[in-house]
């Protein structure tokens, strides 16, 4: 069956690949994001998901040629790296007003047209790294493990009406993330340490995997009928520390993440 389908953060990267492969098997993709975006694949909406009236509006525009919406992918986010110590309350609240508020703003928009169809599914784009705070990635590790938190308890709100929920934790995928980080000002006492693990992150992201191998992963999980609440879709590697944490003592676990991000 052809869905209806709504993505997030369709200007680039993963947002991109997932609306252009979702339209070529046949469904009606909307993509919203901030610039126009031009596919033949693919409708854009330019988009703010941070505007709760930009994001009304753009469910409007939907509706005007739909009488449903099956799916919504919350893709839309940002990254951001420095320390703890070094981060501005600006930062912060930008941050999480992307990757927390505005896909809040996006699944209470949607709702109403899903719980009146009594079918949807909304699938929360977040982070392997939302299961520990990643050093220099506090922030990010923080707003995406929120995010996680919403879907848990949005699981228990919405399922009356047939609506599955669930995030989708992905480990590094072959993006220009790294480009487009917020990078907050890394003080003195820090630069050496954060020199190297930013290094390193990047060339993590340079060997990630295919945006279209999470496309591929996205498209079997929407012929479920039944949803976990979380998935894990990335290199074993990295996949790997999510259990490691919840098994071992935390000293343990922390110096295994110091190894591995050339800390010690």
């Amino acid at each position: 069956m052809n869905k209806t389908i709504i993505i997030t953060g369709t200007s680039s990267g993963i947002g991109f690949v997932l609306a252009e492969y979702f339209g070529k098997k046949g469904h009606k993709v909307y993509g919203l994001s901030r610039k126009h975006t031009e596919s033949q694949y693919f409708k854009s909406i330019p988009t703010d998901v941070t505007d709760n009236d930009a994001v009304q509006n753009a469910i409007a525009e939907v509706l005007k040629t739909e009488n449903r919406i099956d799916v919504l992918i919350n893709n839309a986010g940002m990254g951001m790296v420095g320390a703890v110590e070094d981060s501005s309350k600006e930062d912060i609240l930008k941050l999480f007003n992307l990757n927390l508020v505005g896909a809040v703003q996006m699944m209470s928009a949607v709702m109403p047209k899903m719980r009146e169809n009594k079918f949807g599914q909304i699938i929360n784009v977040s982070s392997i790294g939302s299961e520990m705070g990643l050093p220099f990635r506090g922030f990010y590790s923080a707003s995406k493990s929120a995010l996680d938190k919403v879907t848990e308890a949005m699981r228990y709100e919405v399922y009356p009406w047939n609506v599955n929920v669930c995030s989708l934790h992905l480990g590094d995928i072959k993006t220009n993330i790294a480009e487009n980080r917020v990078r907050t000002k890394v003080s003195e006492p820090y630069k050496n340490v954060f020199d190297k693990v930013y290094a390193l992150m990047n060339s993590h992201v340079g060997d990630g995997t295919e945006p279209l191998e999470v496309a591929e992963y996205i498209d079997v999980l929407l012929s479920k009928n039944k949803w976990k609440a979380h998935y894990y879709f990335g290199k074993f590697g990295q996949k790997i520390g999510v259990p490691l944490k919840w098994i071992l003592p935390q000293g343990t676990y922390e110096n295994l993440m110091k190894k591995y991000n050339k800390l010690a």
